[in-house]
């Protein structure tokens, strides 16, 4: 099954003077780890907020583990039940713990035992000693790791990432990008990465690259 598709897509910005997206067409197969590479502007992370719903294309469609986003009365549902997000600065709530941050998603879908489940996913990415602490009295890869648990809150069949290494250094970037190449390799999801940096799109299976809003090489 076909976990992303993308047929003919195109978005523009400033009343159609900026073409961020210009007939885009992508597959991704369920469990597949691809990332998107392409210069500053080029829409790569156009691209992705089209995929994550976070935007709506001007025209073409997107279809996200079989669901036509077009058809979708309520794209927040769909987000929360199929989708997990991670950005480059993380987006944690400051004036929350680690735990709340993680807990958030799931009250999108009233989910039993959050807190039991929000300490489960700190320890799959070792961070359950830190459970207690808030955003700002943690080093910049324990947030991102942070931003991982809660990516998966809700058990998401895709996760998104758009540059989850892009403010860190190399090493902590290695460790962020091991915990998210073990979980498609162990958990089966489809993992979609946006990043700039060649190590990180080495360590994909497929590489899309992406020039002035058309894909120009769908890695195969």
């Amino acid at each position: 099954m076909k976990a992303i598709e993308v047929r003919d897509l195109r978005k523009s910005f400033d009343s159609g003077r900026i073409r961020a997206l210009n007939g885009v067409n992508l597959e991704v197969d369920g469990g597949e780890f691809i990332s998107i590479m392409g210069p500053s502007g080029s829409g790569k992370s156009t691209l992705l907020n089209m995929i994550g719903a976070l935007d709506v294309p001007d025209s073409g469609t997107i279809c996200v583990a079989g669901r036509d986003l077009s058809r979708e009365r309520d794209l927040s549902r769909l987000r929360a039940e199929e989708i997990g997000f991670v950005f480059q600065l993380h987006n944690l709530i400051p004036n929350l713990t680690a735990l709340e941050n993680v807990e958030i998603p799931m009250f999108a879908v009233k989910h039993e035992n959050m807190e039991e489940r929000a300490m489960e996913l700190l320890e799959y990415v070792d961070l359950a000693d830190k459970a207690h602490r808030k955003p700002t009295e943690l080093s910049g890869g324990e947030r991102q790791r942070v931003a991982i648990a809660r990516a998966l809150a809700n058990d998401p069949s895709i996760i998104l990432a758009d540059e989850p290494t892009g403010s860190l250094d190399s090493r902590t970037s290695q460790r962020v990008l091991r915990k998210l190449r073990e979980l498609q390799e162990d958990e089966g999801v489809t993992l979609v990465v946006v990043t700039h940096e060649p190590d990180v799109a080495a360590m994909a299976s497929r590489t899309i690259r992406i020039l002035d809003g058309v894909i120009v090489d769908d890695g195969y």
